[in-house]
């Protein structure tokens, strides 16, 4: 039976094990347990990373690999962040597919065509996810965003965080219907409120995975998902494979209906 691809954040096993391991422990399980893609994630390098070897490795096991990065793409100045060439050579050379990175201040006195010069012809592609914060995870600034991109012929893509956007109290629905178009990549995560009153991550539910499956009709069908809420089990392979078989699965009947 055929499937989608999935990918597995490494910020999903959490900080502390994953600092305590390093990266490029997790790969041989995660080849083991069918995932296509793994996250690397710069917050949890303990030091510069070695991107030949993660490059290697990835390659051996018939991976491919994203780098994620906490960089908002656009500055408090409005401009583009000047670290962002340094993220998309360091990405390049571990043989990353995209760099992802956040929105950060975008506004309509942004240049976005300051971008054209900034982004490689050959890769990786960059990425701009819909993240927490006011100025990065609503759904008007994003879709200009992405509109002006489209109209100067820049090769961008969306990371659609399902959860993220209940932080703003955004509307997923309309969200996904409003940016399908750019969507690339998916980040799943189930969101509950704390007795606090704050919002946490969680593993999803019958109805999370039975929504997220109608969520990805807006989307490119085939579309890579990504895990990225805990797991944490004794059994790491066994608790990541079935979550690779359960996000696989989401979008074919919609994939079969299109054929």
């Amino acid at each position: 039976m055929r499937s989608n691809p999935v990918s597995i954040s490494l910020s999903s096993y959490g900080a502390s094990l994953v600092r305590q391991r390093g990266q490029q422990h997790f790969l041989d399980m995660l080849a083991a347990a069918g995932v296509t893609r793994v996250e690397f994630r710069e917050e949890l390098f303990e030091s510069a990373p070695d991107t030949h070897a993660l490059a290697a490795a990835v390659t051996a096991l018939r991976l491919e690999c994203l780098y994620s990065s906490p960089l908002e793409l656009w500055t408090a100045q409005g401009l583009p962040d000047p670290r962002l060439t340094q993220k998309l050579a360091l990405a390049r050379a571990m043989g990353a597919v995209a760099l992802k990175v956040s929105l950060g201040h975008f506004d309509d006195t942004c240049d976005v065509a300051a971008l054209r010069s900034l982004l490689p012809d050959d890769g990786p592609q960059l990425l701009v996810e819909n993240d927490q914060t006011e100025q990065g995870g609503r759904i008007a600034p994003l879709l200009t965003f992405f509109q002006r991109a489209d109209d100067l012929g820049l090769a961008l893509g969306m990371t659609f965080d399902i959860g993220n956007w209940q932080w703003q109290g955004e509307p997923v629905q309309q969200a996904a219907r409003q940016l399908g178009h750019w969507v690339r990549y998916v980040h799943c995560k189930a969101v509950e409120r704390q007795p606090g009153g704050r919002l946490v991550a969680v593993p999803p539910q019958a109805d999370d995975l039975q929504a997220w499956d109608a969520l990805l009709a807006a989307f490119t069908p085939g579309v890579v998902r990504a895990v990225e809420y805990p797991l944490a089990a004794d059994d790491l392979l066994t608790l990541t494979r079935a979550q690779v078989v359960a996000l696989s699965a989401l979008g074919l009947a919609e994939e079969v209906s299109h054929a």
